[in-house]
């Protein structure tokens, strides 16, 4: 199916095998799809998972708690820590 004229889009370009190539244009006719479609199908969701994965961080329901008393109860500065402030230039 023809793209409108007026989506941008950029190209991208990557080497495969014929073979490569001959299985994803089967599996895309046969979807009823162009290769582009097809591909960006599989592959989207795929990079989304990755970055979820990488970008999430999870914690115990114990350490939690423990980072919400610091937010809500922070230590007061050691002498390491006024040093580092003091180390710092007035401008950042």
């Amino acid at each position: 199916m023809p793209k409108p004229a007026s989506e941008k889009s950029e190209r991208f370009n990557i080497r495969i095998r014929p073979a490569q190539k001959a299985m994803i244009a089967r599996a895309a006719a046969l979807s009823n799809k162009d290769m582009t479609d097809f591909i960006l199908d599989k592959v989207l969701p795929e990079a989304e998972a990755v970055i979820k994965a990488v970008e999430k961080i999870e914690v115990s329901e114990r350490d939690f708690k423990r980072i919400l008393d610091l937010l809500e109860h922070p230590p007061k500065p050691n002498e390491k820590l006024r040093a580092a402030i003091a180390a710092l230039p007035d401008t950042i």
